[in-house]
């Protein structure tokens, strides 16, 4: 799903994510996403936080990442501020992390708009 970019220290997501859309259509697409956010999620808090993160890390492909690298993860996403990640700031990191997606979804939106 992601690999890492020792260079900088961050997850660099494939452009897979436009491929899936096609594949799976917008709701299906969608829900595959939810069942991402499902997977490093903590049940209890229904959010994704630093405890979860690590928790999950080998199932994600994050092993040998080091905490303050997960803390940065969130830190990314993390809308408003609470230190963890609620399903659409997950979702919204996604779409931004994956620049073919954006500009698909632009490019759909200015088209359905004109």
């Amino acid at each position: 799903m992601a690999k890492r970019n020792m260079n900088y220290n961050n997850v660099v997501f494939e452009g897979y994510f436009p491929s899936m859309m096609e594949k799976l259509g917008a709701d299906g697409f969608m829900n595959e996403l939810c069942k991402g956010f499902r997977m490093p999620m903590d049940f209890e808090k229904r959010v994704i936080t630093l405890e979860s993160l690590k928790k999950n890390s080998a199932v994600l492909g994050l092993q040998g990442v080091s905490d303050d690298e997960l803390l940065c993860m969130l830190k990314e996403g993390d809308l408003d501020g609470d230190g963890c990640l609620n399903q659409m700031e997950f979702c919204v990191l996604m779409f931004r992390l994956s620049p073919d997606l954006m500009n698909r979804a632009t490019m759909s939106f200015e088209f359905h708009h004109h």
